[in-house]
């Protein structure tokens, strides 16, 4: 059978203070609810709400905390004074049971709240620790392991750690930007370094976690190719002194250089790019000369001049059209990787120009690539050479009555240069002799009126005398 009420206010009478004052310690208003305060538990209740809704969100500070914990302490005094235990008030004694319920509801909820304090203050000292490491990973898997129960039970120990992790995912897309970097964006390096030092600037407690994705960055160089790599190097170098830890990137610099300097100017000789890899290689001997490497690089100018030269031989090599004489002819230019022009012969020779007599010299003279060449022998068509007699010829139809006919020598002009120099090793003009003055001579007139023969005429000479007189020519300079 149940407990009146006092009709003045008095609460049951089988309710003891410290059940109630326990049952109120829950938050749960359960004190209120023991000593009949439907209502008023209600209000209080949605009041409690309210401030741990605030405390988990919007007011997540120790002052708020405090005010919080004024209004539980003040729960707990409220529901003590109603349920008679100050001032003291005649009480009829009750059982346990009311005791034992306010313990059931209290504790749990007591309980949760250390524990998940407790986890709090464990999380932050792993955060913590990582800080003092510069480990973000492990940061940022402490701060995940959070929960809404743990702002619910302490707001603001569990936001305390948000900071870190603003720090951490800062820093996360700067370390993307250097992927980026690495990657051959220029750009992208100078954006890395702007944020870090912004971070410096905004969280100095953090500078372990900054200098740890500086080094993740450095550690990635020299990165597999050597441009790229130079290209981050130049743009370290470039980066003017902040006075603080990121300085210390500019300290690859000279370890890394000169590896990369020559290793990109490898890359450009390999892909053809002479000119370009002969300024690396200039490069290096111009901010290095006394490194390692100067001998290499010495080694690669030497290469990349040789086919810069050669590249411009061939260039001057393949103009001219026909029989016509390339530029080469009458303006050589050298090619310092030839093999020189003295020893034994044969030397391998390329030809140019009218090819009549000097095509058919010996196969083991010929070359058709200046890169294998020695010499290159530059030939003129035939043109009219000393004058072996003159004969005088009438004509039949003409009106001038007999005409004198003067009989040249074939006559070969030939100029050989050295390849290697570009210089005229031998200027020739080989000449022909053979019959000449024959009784009658054929020509062509043109018109209507006969003007005669021509002034000058070829000896008769086959094309096959003409060859081996070339041939015999050009033997002490291509084959002594």
């Amino acid at each position: 059978m149940g407990h009146a009420s006092d009709q003045r206010g008095s609460l049951p009478l089988n309710r003891g203070p410290l059940a109630v004052a326990i049952g109120n310690a829950s938050l749960l208003c359960v004190g209120y609810v023991m000593l009949g305060w439907r209502r008023l538990a209600v209000a209080v209740g949605l009041v409690t709400f309210v401030l741990v809704i605030l405390l988990a969100t919007a007011f997540q500070t120790v002052w708020f905390e405090l005010v919080f914990l004024a209004w539980w302490l003040a729960q707990i005094a409220h529901s003590w004074f109603l349920a008679g235990g100050w001032p003291r008030r005649r009480r009829r004694a009750g059982g346990r049971t009311p005791l034992i319920t306010a313990l059931v509801l209290a504790l749990p909820v007591l309980a949760a709240v250390a524990l998940l304090r407790f986890d709090v203050a464990r999380i932050n000292a792993d955060v913590a620790g990582a800080v003092r490491d510069g480990d973000c990973a492990r940061a940022t898997e402490a701060l995940d392991r959070r929960s809404a129960a743990h702002y619910l039970a302490d707001a603001p120990g569990a936001v305390s750690g948000d900071a870190t992790g603003k720090v951490c995912a800062r820093l996360r897309a700067i370390a993307a930007q250097f992927d980026d970097a690495l990657d051959g964006d220029k750009g992208a390096l100078a954006q890395g370094f702007t944020g870090l030092s912004a971070i410096l600037a905004d969280a100095p407690d953090h500078e372990r976690l900054v200098d740890g994705v500086l080094s993740g960055f450095l550690d990635r160089l020299p990165v597999h190719d050597a441009c790229d790599t130079e290209t981050i190097l130049d743009g370290l170098r470039a980066r003017k002194p902040t006075g603080d830890l990121l300085d210390r990137a500019s300290g690859v610099v000279p370890r890394l250089a000169p590896a990369a300097i020559v290793g990109c100017g490898d890359s450009l000789l390999a892909s053809s790019d002479w000119e370009p890899a002969r300024t690396q290689y200039q490069r290096l001997l111009d901010q290095y000369p006394g490194d390692k490497l100067a001998g290499k690089a010495t080694d690669g100018i030497r290469k990349a001049t040789q086919q810069v030269e050669l590249a411009h031989v061939r260039e001057l090599l393949g103009t001219g059209s026909g029989g016509g004489q390339p530029a080469y002819c009458s303006n050589p230019a050298p090619y310092s990787g030839a093999a020189p022009h003295g020893g034994d012969g044969p030397y391998r020779t390329l030809l140019r120009g009218d090819n009549t007599y000097v095509g058919q010299l010996p196969a083991e003279w010929l070359t058709d690539d200046v890169a294998n060449a020695v010499l290159v022998v530059c030939a003129g068509a035939k043109e009219y050479g000393d004058t072996v007699r003159t004969c005088s010829y009438e004509t039949h139809f003409g009106v001038f009555g007999s005409k004198d006919v003067a009989f040249k020598k074939i006559a070969v002009p030939i100029r050989v240069y050295e390849v290697q120099t570009g210089r005229l090793v031998s200027d020739l003009r080989v000449q022909v002799n053979g019959p000449n003055c024959p009784s009658t001579i054929s020509y062509t007139s043109y018109g209507y009126v006969d003007t005669g023969p021509p002034s000058e005429m070829y000896v008769d000479a086959s094309d096959a005398d003409v060859t081996a007189a070339v041939r015999g020519a050009l033997a002490p300079v291509i084959a002594p």
